[in-house]
């Protein structure tokens, strides 16, 4: 059996038309489970298939709904590793998927349950594209629609980004999921060269900072990397990106209690975002085996007043489907 983890490779090896592996990415979203399932292709092309490979790039080893209708998947890839996906329910039947990039994640974030996990590897582009295509096919079933992909699971996208901006563009495709670029978000702790390199990519996507200290001291305890990039380097990274784009930034900050939450440290936030080109999205901590605890409501609100009067925008991004540990930072394949 062969172990080529893209199916456009084996289709262009064998011949076929560029327009297969479409049918095949479509057949996905209609939710084929096999095969023999994606009819649009001959009855020899699907039987050659079905002996060298498996249809999806992963199986489902376990789909998990909260009770605010957030669903988890654990997928495990066909070497072993295994990741999680989670999709989001909004109003009006949209739907929101933060998709994995990495089987773990190396840089060992504090308050980051993913981050314990260590480094996996990286995932290939099918392997993400199929992510999105899964959820496609479940919000059809629920009479939805996948509206946003998130780069915000599993793993450091930047570590990754020529995956992931090839799966990007899978999503992008008109003939696929037709997703428009600011509707997918890549997030990342803070890795320079990548912010660099998608300043210069031709798909417009849109990009997110997790930040979550305005001081050096305080980022470096809660995010090693900030050893090796600085927030002054950090932020340089991201003025040269918004010149070069003509875009926002979307600045992640999550609140832990008694940590990085005083009306103090919101004023240095808004200090080194000043110049307008960044808007703080505040995150609600959710409990991992780590040692933080997340801030009290009072706290949330005098860190965003003092933002307020800083001149700084900032919304809140309430915390979904903490009951199957499917919530910001909790991926680490630990639920039963």
């Amino acid at each position: 059996m062969t172990t080529a983890p893209d199916i456009n490779g084996i289709l262009s090896e064998w011949g076929q038309p560029a327009y297969r592996a479409q049918q095949v990415a479509q057949a996905k979203m209609r939710g084929a489970a096999e095969w023999e399932d994606v009819t649009t292709l001959g009855k020899e092309l699907r039987g050659r298939l079905t002996d060298t490979r498996p249809l999806w790039s992963f199986i489902t080893e376990k789909r998990l709904r909260s009770t605010d209708g957030t669903l988890k998947w654990r997928l495990r890839a066909r070497d072993g590793q295994r990741f999680e996906m989670v999709l989001i329910a909004h109003a009006e039947g949209r739907r929101t998927l933060c998709v994995s990039s990495q089987a773990g994640c190396s840089l060992g974030c504090t308050f980051c349950a993913t981050g314990q996990l260590g480094p996996g590897r990286n995932l290939y582009p099918e392997e993400i594209l199929d992510q999105a295509l899964l959820a496609a096919a479940e919000a059809e079933e629920d009479g939805a629609r996948l509206t946003n992909v998130v780069f915000m699971g599993m793993g450091e996208p930047m570590h990754n980004l020529d995956a992931v901006l090839e799966a990007c563009g899978g999503m992008h495709d008109p003939s696929l999921l037709g997703l428009s670029a600011r509707r997918l978000a890549i997030s990342t702790a803070g890795w320079v060269p990548g912010i660099a390199a998608l300043a210069e990519h031709p798909l417009p996507v849109r990009l997110a900072i997790s930040l979550h200290a305005a001081d050096d001291e305080t980022r470096s305890k809660l995010m090693p990397i900030n050893n090796r990039y600085p927030i002054a380097n950090l932020m340089g990274a991201c003025r040269r990106y918004c010149d070069t784009t003509g875009r926002r930034i979307f600045i992640e900050y999550l609140l832990l209690d008694r940590v990085n939450d005083s009306p103090e440290q919101a004023k240095r936030l808004a200090s080194v975002i000043r110049d307008g080109r960044f808007h703080v999205n505040i995150i609600e901590y959710n409990p991992t085996s780590g040692p933080h605890r997340g801030s009290s409501s009072e706290r949330r609100e005098r860190f965003i007043l003092a933002l307020s009067r800083a001149g700084i925008e900032a919304s809140v991004r309430r915390s979904r489907g903490a009951d199957i540990d499917a919530a910001c930072g909790q991926l680490a394949l630990a639920t039963p």
